[in-house]
């Protein structure tokens, strides 16, 4: 107890710090340069964007944006055959609440698609601007 009195202010200052690097990753979508929900579509419409769900299969079976190809993040080095060939166009990530979205956005960058964008607040902030949604169909 004496430890966590004498040093009370070095534990305030790490407990701070910490909190502001989780909120500045949850308010950004996990990433960086995130989009909102209606700018994906608008650059998806405008642009041929292309639409890529990052989710583990089963939670992109359960449901994802409409049209959206399902690449794990886990998954997305090796598949690269299946992102676009024009590494110019916008590639809009999308996950459940943005996070793997945007370490999904950082893992394109590093293969020279300039313009991989994690959707802000992912699949829930999707739904909430009343976007479709669909579902996988069973076999």
């Amino acid at each position: 107890m004496k430890f966590v009195i004498d040093n009370l202010a070095l534990i305030a200052i790490a407990v701070i710090s910490g909190g502001m690097l989780l909120w500045s990753s949850f308010s950004r979508g996990g990433g960086s340069g995130g989009v909102s929900a209606a700018e994906a579509v608008r650059l998806m419409n405008r642009e041929k964007g292309v639409l890529i769900d990052v989710c583990e299969p089963a939670e992109h079976a359960s449901g994802h944006g409409v049209g959206a190809r399902n690449i794990p993040l886990g998954e997305l080095e090796k598949r690269a055959a299946e992102l676009p060939k024009n590494k110019q166009l916008p590639v809009l990530l999308l996950c459940q609440s943005g996070a793997r979205a945007g370490r999904a956005a950082t893992t394109l960058r590093k293969l020279g698609y300039a313009r991989a964008l994690p959707v802000s607040g992912g699949l829930r902030a999707w739904r909430e601007a009343g976007l479709p949604v669909e579902k996988a169909e069973k076999a």
